[in-house]
C-alpha cells in the first residue's frame, strides 16, 4: 500500500473515532454546544481527507499526462469536477484558470 492510501486509511480512522466520541457525547447526554464542536471537528477532517485525496489525483494528472491530448483533458477535467464538488463557487474562476494554464503547459 502507497504512503499516501496509508495516510488516507489513518485520516479516516481517527474520523470514525471522532465519531463514536460523538455517539458517545449524546449517549452520555452531553450539551448540544460540545457536541456541534465535535462535529465540526468531523467536518473539518473529512474535507481535509477529500483534499488530499483530490490533491492526489491531479498530481497523478501532472505526473502521468496521457499520450492522447482529448484523454489528458478529460482528466483535467475530472479533476476539475472533483474541486468543484468540494470547494465554493468564488473559488471555480481561479481552479479553472489554474488547470487551464496546467493544459496549456502539458500540451
Amino acid at each position: 500500500m502507497s504512503s499516501e492510501r496509508k495516510d488516507i486509511i489513518n485520516r479516516l480512522k481517527r474520523t470514525e473515532g471522532q465519531i463514536r466520541g460523538v455517539q458517545k457525547m449524546i449517549e452520555d447526554e452531553k450539551s448540544c454546544f460540545e457536541i456541534i464542536t465535535q462535529l465540526t471537528a468531523i467536518r473539518s477532517s473529512i474535507n481535509s481527507t477529500m483534499g488530499v485525496i483530490i490533491g492526489n489525483r491531479i498530481t497523478q494528472v501532472i505526473e502521468n499526462p496521457a499520450d492522447d491530448p482529448e484523454l489528458q483533458e478529460e482528466r483535467i477535467n475530472q479533476a476539475i469536477n472533483l474541486i468543484i464538488k468540494k470547494k465554493k463557487k468564488k473559488d471555480m474562476i481561479i481552479i479553472t484558470s489554474f488547470f487551464s494554464l496546467l493544459y496549456y503547459l502539458s500540451s
